[in-house]
């Protein structure tokens, strides 16, 4: 039986990859990366459906189906985490989200150098300060005794509000102490897109006497338009993932039904009740939701403005 020829590479091909082999070197190290660290790790997640020893490892484990998942739905506070992990993950997104590009749009049309330079600076520092440092700066500055606020209140005439203990305030302070921390370093992305712009653009405005908000409205938002649209996808894709250490540092007793999300309850599962089969469970759902999210906006974004990640 007569074999189909197989096709050799020509000799332009082989000069091809003989003159570029550093590049595909280069490529090799991320390739690397993500296959050992990314990838592999993936394995794991069959842990989910096993009830997991550590003495008898993944393979050995008794399997056990969706129990964690079943239990995990059927949990007393499953609506409680999941309400918290969403309002605070929407309410960051609202406000959190469009504070970066307002703040890079005003920096973007200051003139002096040093000035900006300055402004800058000023505005990357939070986001260079730990987390325990931030949380207890929040917590001085919200004390009703000492707390720079409260004596601001008190000099108006008001009485002093117990912050860090009232549930209804524990979302809002841990949003704007949020904002505050990541506006100006998420601020970049956007300064960099700005930068971009093509100054003639600038110039035909200034002759037609375009005002400075009409050359913002019309250059400078619809330039980086696409940069707003891929991190809001991108965004939108992390929507559950509200992150455990900074509600551990602000949460007590008082604000727990305010405070307690998802995260925080694998955290006290998985790690302090080395419950890891039902924290991977747990973590894998949010993994879908998240993906599933992802996906949703990222046709919503193609629809409207033929801008995706993919």
């Amino acid at each position: 039986m007569l074999q189909p020829a197989v096709r050799k590479p020509t000799l332009r091909e082989k000069m091809r990859l003989n003159r570029n082999w550093d590049l595909y070197l280069l490529l090799l190290l991320p390739i690397l990366y993500f296959a050992i660290f990314k990838y592999q790790p993936m394995y794991g997640m069959v842990i989910a459906f096993e009830r997991f020893s550590a003495r008898a490892g993944i393979l050995h484990s008794p399997w056990v189906g969706f129990k964690h998942f079943e239990s995990f739905f059927g949990s007393y506070y499953f609506p409680l985490f999941l309400k918290n992990t969403l309002l605070i993950s929407l309410y960051s997104i609202l406000l959190g989200f469009p504070m970066p590009i307002l703040l890079a749009l005003s920096i973007n049309e200051v003139e002096r150098p040093r000035l900006k330079k300055t402004i800058q600076t000023i505005v990357y520092m939070p986001h260079f300060l730990s987390v325990i440092v931030t949380c207890s700066l929040v917590i001085q500055f919200l004390s009703p005794t000492t707390g720079i606020i409260n004596k601001a209140i008190a000099a108006l005439g008001g009485t002093p509000r117990f912050f860090m203990t009232e549930e209804k305030y524990f979302k809002p302070v841990y949003v704007l102490s949020e904002v505050w921390s990541t506006m100006g370093w998420n601020a970049i992305i956007y300064l960099s897109a700005l930068s971009g712009v093509d100054m003639a653009l600038y110039e035909a405005a200034e002759i037609d006497g375009a005002s400075r908000l009409q050359r913002i409205w019309y250059i400078n938002l619809p330039s980086i338009m696409p940069t707003i649209i891929i991190t809001l996808i991108l965004r939108a894709g992390s929507v559950m993932n509200v992150g455990y250490e900074k509600i551990l540092l602000l949460q007590n007793e008082l604000n727990y039904n305010a405070s307690e999300v998802i995260s925080t309850y694998v955290y006290n599962k998985g790690i302090l009740q080395a419950q890891y089969s039902f924290s991977t469970a747990v973590g894998l759902f949010n993994n879908v939701i998240n993906f599933a999210i992802l996906m949703l906006v990222n046709g919503l974004a193609k629809a409207a403005n033929n801008e995706t990640l993919w």
